[in-house]
């Protein structure tokens, strides 16, 4: 078998790119491709010319807080300041709807990153005599809502050519007309430093136009006028930056307002335009961070505990878990006992869950299969969802879905695929080097993981204040190299063992080296 070199690694990540049509900002499509785009755009100039209130509502994750942050400060940059309400999870719940309403005394609504599915908020639009304008990127369902205009790349006749794009995008490319159809000079790509936030968070496919945004991005976050990611780099301190350091780093952070308090505080937060006050809403997020990472590993436990190896799919529920925090529950479950799992937390006899898989097949269309009496409503996507339900149904939901999932020809559960058999001798930092100019990784341009075949464990350490990390000394013909495995299930029953590794980038006190970091261990 021939084994992966740098010379190969370099010939397989640059294929990749090779047939991507947008490799510059220039050869992004039209904004004009989407669909009811121009009808927004003419309502939005009317509303400008008539002094019309306009009020755009938003959601209360980082990709939603993004999108209000995009265009409110676009119409401030035009010099027409709009109102903006981010739902609060708890007292609101998802999107727009008629407890938002109700709090809105506007001519035209606009969301961003939602209401594909708010038909009983674009009724009461209608009859009080509000045009609703629905900027989302969601799955779109058998039938739209009642709405003035609705632009989404996934609805029927939309002939935008790549739809998986994330709610901060299509809100970015609704401003961008509107600019266009002022005739206004505004740089659009100014925004590209919290656009790549968004498209990163929101886990959109790293291919295409958003490959190509995220890659200027990246470099435009370090470099950004924005006080708020101003602040941030100081605290990151470094020189380049990548996907995983907007995912692991900056996202959870904006994201913690929104789980833990409410999401207003993170938009403040990126709107900010004084560094003292960006610092102190900074200090904050990183509070409720922390508090958040607590109460997530309590819950997590308790749910392990809940589950049954024997289901398909994990479904489990607790009273009063924090709803802000079971989804990345849902995501750890998922990725530990490589199931798609639905988490639910129970209030009032109200079940809220969320689901998370990593498979071929799509959550959405599996609750869509669901028995729709059982369920309150349901939305998302491919990997990711939201549902409610009564409590008393969830059993019935448990067994539902198991039977769906035994049902469906697609696996539920795609394997990490490799590049191959990594020559072990070749990882240097100029190995790490050649990764490191493929990014930014992401879905469906995966960052290179590659197998290791019977490697020979020399030494075998728990690490952490959990001991629930693992740490290997591992000998391979000869090459001697350590492993890290976190959050790891292994138990050791060989001295042999086959690996799936992915290549990091390890500092410390200033040394700068290649770090193996463990996908996937099975002793032989």
């Amino acid at each position: 078998m021939r084994k992966i070199t740098k010379k190969r690694l370099q010939d397989i990540l640059s294929a990749r790119h090779i047939n991507n049509p947008y490799k510059k900002l220039a050869d992004l499509p039209s904004p004009m491709l989407f669909k009811d785009i121009k009808k927004a755009t003419k309502r939005v100039k009317q509303a400008i010319a008539n002094n019309e209130s306009i009020t755009i509502v938003g959601d209360y994750d980082v990709d939603g807080i993004v999108s209000t942050a995009i265009m409110v400060e676009f119409f401030l940059s035009i010099g027409y300041p709009v109102n903006q309400i981010i739902p609060n999870r708890f007292e609101h719940g998802y999107g727009i709807s008629s407890k938002i309403i109700d709090e809105i005394n506007s001519d035209i609504i606009i969301t961003v990153d939602n209401g594909i599915s708010a038909f009983e908020a674009a009724g009461i639009c209608k009859e009080r005599g509000i045009d609703l304008i629905i900027t989302d990127h969601h799955t779109v369902g058998d039938k739209l809502p009642d709405a003035f205009a609705i632009i989404n790349p996934k609805q029927e006749e939309c002939t935008f050519p790549f739809k998986e794009i994330c709610g901060a995008q299509v809100a970015w490319y609704f401003c961008a007309a509107i600019k266009q159809e002022l005739n206004i000079d505004i740089k659009m790509g100014e925004f590209l430093d919290l656009l790549t936030i968004a498209i990163i968070a929101d886990i959109m496919p790293m291919t295409s136009l958003n490959y190509t945004m995220v890659k200027i991005g990246l470099k435009r976050i370090l470099s950004s006028s924005r006080v708020a990611l101003q602040e941030l780099n100081k605290l990151m301190q470094k020189a380049t930056l990548n996907s995983d350091d907007i995912g692991y780093f900056i996202a959870p952070k904006i994201n913690s307002a929104g789980r833990m308090d409410d999401a207003s505080v993170a938009l403040s937060f990126l709107l900010s335009q004084d560094s003292f006050e960006a610092a102190e809403i900074l200090d904050f997020l990183n509070e409720l961070n922390e508090d958040r990472k607590k109460l997530q590993e309590q819950i997590v436990l308790e749910a392990i505990d809940a589950v049954d190896d024997k289901d398909s799919v994990i479904v489990v529920w607790g009273d009063d878990w924090h709803e802000g925090i079971i989804g990345i529950v849902a995501s750890r479950l998922a990725t530990l006992y490589k199931k798609p799992a639905f988490i639910f937390s129970v209030k009032g006899g109200i079940a809220k869950g969320s689901a998370r898989a990593n498979a071929q097949l799509s959550l959405y269309e599996m609750l869509s299969n669901i028995d729709h009496d059982l369920l309150l409503g349901f939305g998302g996507h491919k990997g990711a969802a939201g549902l409610s339900l009564n409590e008393s149904n969830l059993e019935n939901f448990k067994i539902q879905i198991n039977q769906i999932a035994n049902n469906l020809s697609q696996s539920l559960y795609t394997p990490e695929e490799t590049l191959g058999e990594i020559d072990v001798s070749e990882v240097d930092l100029e190995f790490l080097s050649i990764i490191q100019n493929y990014e930014p990784y992401g879905l469906e341009n995966k960052k290179p993981i590659f197998k290791i075949s019977n490697a020979k464990i020399i030494k075998n350490n728990r690490i952490g204040k959990e001991k629930n990390h693992l740490k290997l000394l591992l000998d391979v013909g000869g090459v001697i190299f350590e492993a890290i495995e976190f959050h790891t299930k292994f138990e050791q029953t060989s001295q042999t063992v086959d690996l799936i590794v992915s290549i990091s980038k390890n500092e410390y006190r200033g040394t700068i080296s290649p770090q193996f970091m463990v996908k996937e261990i099975n002793s032989l």
